[in-house]
């Protein structure tokens, strides 16, 4: 599992991230784009990921990973509520929604 504080650290710990209020929840950015949401008082994450990597984490556990409401979730928004997660799980997720969203240039040193 992990904690808010590790989530905001693993979020702001990659190339030119940035950490900015969004409406009621935290965006983490890169390049002014948004990569991931934290709504603290669920304990849940939004991460943009792609529509398969959507697929393939809602698979792991549906209960606690899936698609943002409406036109949000079709674009690959996806929620985590990761204090029932495990941390490697969200760390993927998260490196993956960086990648997404960030230059080349950044995401490039975070893909395997």
């Amino acid at each position: 599992m992990l904690t808010i504080k590790e989530f905001r650290e693993l979020a702001l710990s990659f190339d030119d991230s940035t950490e900015q209020p969004h409406f009621e929840k935290i965006s983490f950015r890169v390049n002014k784009k948004i990569f991931a949401t934290l709504n603290s008082s669920k304990c849940a994450a939004s991460l943009k990921l792609t529509p398969v990597d959507q697929s393939v984490f809602c698979s792991f556990d549906s209960e606690n990973i899936y698609p943002a409401n409406g036109a949000w979730g079709k674009q690959g928004w996806t929620i985590f509520e990761f204090n029932k997660l495990k941390k490697e799980l969200i760390e993927d997720a998260l490196t993956l929604s960086y990648c997404n969203v960030a230059p080349k240039s950044l995401s490039l040193k975070y893909l395997k």
